[in-house]
């Protein structure tokens, strides 16, 4: 028989999580029957071609090391739907996602039959990523956060996201990527551009003449402020570290250094920079009384899976998405100056969607070895066009590319010729990389099937845990202060036991 979390999964897969609709009317209609959520908190909503998901969990990261409990929102997911919801860093549990999937199913279903009844075809119901970003907007507002910090799915303007406040938006880097926003930076850019709210704080990456242009003038037309990277914000130094790299990072006048950062490469400092930006923007008069050690502990103690992350030594495997030419870019630079590869094995199997040639291109120069293979999705190019691509990329280089019939053949191969010394990147797309961390770190049965990593604060018990909750907070925000990763766990374990106390 199966578990509530599989029904609850089945029934959104029904939804089709490949479908993709421009519009906000079903979004909206839903929040509205919920009781809009998600303007129950302050949200920080992120957008740009690459980097989303990592400033998303800087941010979450800052906010739980200065004792504010953080919803995220993150998409794709690698190994569970669960981890694009969570709370204090934790995913969902399996119960929680059921029972929040059932309660706003509730609501869902009579949108659909109303859509139905209005003449609707069945294929405008509630898709898979609106009740997602519906379940993360009831989530956090149940549980209930400070903080909501939400990755844009696709563009910005008719992303199903783009119902939150977005108190502070952020804008990474934006290139072309899906071809649905547009065929150059300018035209991808006025769909993002298209999350920046009436009055909003707006922290930007540096970005192309064309397309800083169309972001300063959405920010003047909305009335909102500007903090940008290389004006406002800046990576003031970075050097090389056992398992990441110190950075010192400057937010107007404030410079704060000696940060350990434990990710690899200069977009993931850049990345970092746009974090304490929009951390400083929400918090804004108290970040200016904050001690240098709470940005230091909540950076250093951030994690974002299938990016530039190392997954096994000897050999050495790194994961990293790399599903369009800027993101391979950066990979191929962070390859090179944070590994000291003698060789590097690339595995590479991308999406049929994607611009394949210009993914390979930017990886052409990082590799020495090219094996190919076919990403585990149903929207994976083929081995044959994976192969055409590589060999046309490689030609006249001396550089063997080898075909495998499937990821668990291609990572067989790329150990097997891996010397003392080698590297496997293992990159093209994060369905690719989720498999891939399947294969090196499976998820835990007794994890998957608990409820440990659930952090919820109960509005209705402060009678009876009044102290005991406050006690709880008082911990955790000292721990962080102290810059005490153990001490700041232990406070965390704390909550939640005293949580599973109190749930029946």
């Amino acid at each position: 028989m199966p578990s509530d979390f599989d029904r609850a999964f089945d029934a959104l897969m029904e939804r089709g999580p490949g479908r993709m609709v421009p519009d906000l009317s079903r979004i909206t209609a839903l929040t509205e029957l919920l009781g809009d959520p998600q303007f129950a908190y302050p949200t920080v909503h992120v957008t740009g071609t690459n980097g989303k998901g990592s400033v998303v969990r800087m941010v979450g990261a800052l906010c739980s090391a200065a004792g504010l409990a953080a919803g995220t929102y993150t998409s794709p997911h690698l190994q569970t739907v669960r981890e694009r919801l969570t709370l204090a860093g934790r995913h969902i549990s399996p119960t929680r996602f059921a029972e929040v999937h059932d309660e706003v199913a509730v609501f869902a279903d009579l949108l659909d039959e109303r859509i139905r009844a209005d003449g609707g075809e069945p294929a405008d119901h509630v898709t898979y990523f609106e009740m997602l970003t519906a379940m993360a907007f009831a989530w956090f507002a149940d549980a209930p956060v400070d903080v909501g910090v939400f990755e844009v799915g696709m563009g910005g303007r008719w992303d199903a996201t783009n119902v939150v406040r977005s108190d502070v938006a952020v804008i990474n880097e934006i290139d072309v990527d899906h071809s649905e926003l547009g065929s150059t930076p300018a035209e991808v850019a006025s769909e993002k551009v298209g999350i920046i709210k009436p009055g909003a704080q707006v922290i930007a990456a540096e970005q192309a003449p064309e397309v800083d242009e169309i972001l300063r003038a959405a920010v003047q037309e909305a009335g909102a402020s500007l903090l940008q990277f290389g004006e406002d914000l800046e990576v003031v130094d970075h050097r090389l570290a056992v398992g990441g790299q110190y950075v010192a990072l400057r937010v107007g006048e404030r410079v704060i250094d000696d940060i350990l950062l434990p990710l690899y490469g200069d977009h993931q400092a850049r990345n970092a920079a746009l974090a304490l930006g929009a951390f400083a923007a929400l918090t804004d008069a108290s970040f200016e009384q904050m001690d240098d050690e709470v940005v230091r502990h909540g950076l250093g103690a951030v994690a974002v899976p299938g990016r530039m992350e190392v997954v096994r030594r000897e050999p050495t495997v790194v994961l990293d998405g790399a599903h369009n030419p800027h993101g391979a870019a950066a990979a191929a630079v962070a390859i090179a100056d944070s590994f000291g590869f003698d060789e590097l094995i690339l595995v590479a199997a991308c999406l049929d969607d994607k611009d394949i040639a210009g993914i390979l291109a930017e990886l052409k120069g990082a590799a020495s070895h090219v094996i190919v293979t076919e990403s585990p999705s149903p929207r994976a190019a083929s081995l044959a066009r994976m192969h055409a691509a590589a060999v046309a990329t490689w030609e006249g280089t001396g550089i063997a590319v080898e075909m495998a019939e499937d990821l668990t053949q291609a990572l067989e191969l790329a150990e097997s010729m891996a010397k003392e010394g080698d590297g496997v990147l293992v990159a093209g797309s994060l369905h690719t990389v989720g498999a891939a961390r399947d294969r090196y770190l499976p998820l835990n049965d007794l994890e998957e099937l608990g409820d440990e990593d659930e952090v919820v604060w109960e509005p209705d018990d402060e009678d009876d845990d009044e102290v005991e909750d406050t006690d709880l907070a008082i911990a955790l925000e000292l721990a962080a202060q102290a810059d005490d990763p153990s001490a700041f766990d232990e406070a965390v374990e704390r909550l939640l036991e005293e949580e599973d106390e109190r749930d029946p």
